[in-house]
């Protein structure tokens, strides 16, 4: 088991709400982690049939089995439960009791939101990151390596071929997933909607051509847009909104949380193959803004994250809102940093004068050092912040 940055948050909520719900996409070892944190307490699991039966029609009768609490998984597959849960938890008064997984937001977050208000706190579990691979000794190599096999725990705890898995993956859990929220009868073509979402990660989402180019309306592209997201497979990063008297772009940026995904679902087989991609520098961004999203999510932080261009095409790729300071991040894919990385960091640096506070240039090699006042990082520090330079540097 690799230790997961979020148990100590968890731990921590565990004594302030009676009910932690852990969600995330399917696979990225919420179960695991609720055992290991409630390794004394009872397990059930709503995806069986016969305890999904049970739960249904005898919710009282089930939840007393746990009079001191227990795991439940996948919780969104029996939301009339969480009424009868919400009385149990007000009248026993205890904090810690339950711990909640689900993995698809439509299913989860409206039933909470309804019965468990205040009553619980939301973690949401990625898969892992960098800091977690690199502690358990599991770290890929190389960055085109690290691409192309992403960090799905059951990739680095069982001898499977990455290929194979990611496909099953797809089928057995995003396209059921997809088909039971929202009944799609032509699977080949959401199939194809994933594949060219994949290809735009990093870019400006444009439904309309997506939609064009996919052969589907723009509504059931924005539909599917829509599941995907509460699946936990993509995410939308929104630009921000300070505007320094420049006329700014309103669309978002679509991104997969996942890059691995994004390199199987563009059929690349091979860290080889990666190295010549025309979309390797989308995919490593995606890489890095996931990086940065798992960083927060896994202090139960919301992610303040957003990214700034203006009309003109100038662009920072990330802005990271520090209280009331803008931290800029600026991703670029090259082994070796060049004069023109730091290009769109100066130019917003000059517009946001103060708010500006510790540019930040992440890129594909390893080192890390300060240039004039840009922390240069490495692609296996891309989640951690730069420290304040010591006097002197340069």
């Amino acid at each position: 088991m690799i230790p997961r940055e979020a148990e100590h948050t968890i731990r921590a909520l565990l004594r302030g709400f009676p009910v932690i719900t852990i969600t995330g996409p399917r696979q990225s070892g919420k179960t695991t982690l609720a055992k290991i944190i409630f390794a004394d307490k009872p397990y059930a699991s709503l995806e069986d049939p016969d305890v999904r039966e049970i739960a249904r029609e005898d919710p009282r009768t089930f939840l007393g089995r746990f009079p001191d609490g227990a795991v439940i998984d996948e919780v969104q597959r029996c939301p009339e439960l969480l009424s009868y849960l919400q009385t149990i938890v007000d009248a026993d008064r205890r904090m810690g009791l339950f711990i909640l997984t689900g993995s698809q937001q439509f299913g989860l977050l409206s039933g909470i939101t309804q019965s468990l208000a205040g009553r619980t706190a939301f973690v949401e579990l990625l898969p892992f990151s960098t800091g977690e691979l690199a502690r358990a000794g599991k770290l890929p190599p190389n960055l085109d390596e690290m691409l192309v096999m992403g960090g799905y725990p059951p990739l680095y705890d069982r001898d499977v071929p990455i290929r194979a898995w990611f496909g099953a993956y797809v089928t057995a859990y995003v396209e059921r997933d997809v088909r039971q929220v929202l009944k799609v009868q032509e699977l080949e073509t959401f199939q194809r909607f994933v594949k060219l979402c994949a290809g735009r990660t990093g870019q400006l989402l444009n439904l309309s051509s997506l939609a064009s180019d996919c052969g589907i309306t723009r509504n059931t592209a924005k539909a599917w847009i829509s599941v995907l997201e509460a699946s936990y497979i993509v995410f939308q990063l929104r630009p921000h909104h300070a505007n320094f008297n420049k006329r700014l772009v309103k669309a978002s940026k679509l991104y997969f949380y996942d890059a691995g995904l994004v390199s199987w679902l563009l059929g690349i087989q091979t860290p080889q193959q990666l190295e010549t991609h025309p979309l390797r520098g989308n995919i490593f961004e995606t890489f890095v803004v996931a990086e940065l999203m798992k960083s927060r999510l896994n202090r139960g932080e919301r992610p303040n994250l957003s990214f700034w261009r203006d009309s003109n095409g100038n662009e920072v790729d990330v802005i990271i809102e520090e209280g009331e300071r803008l931290v800029p991040v600026e991703i670029k894919s090259g082994k070796t940093v060049a004069r023109d990385f730091f290009l769109g960091l100066e130019k917003w640096t000059a517009l946001a004068g103060a708010l500006s506070f510790h540019p930040t240039l992440v890129y594909g090699g390893e080192d890390r050092y300060q240039h004039k006042k840009v922390s240069v990082v490495g692609w296996k520090d891309a989640a951690k912040l730069p420290k304040t330079p010591e006097p002197g540097q340069t």
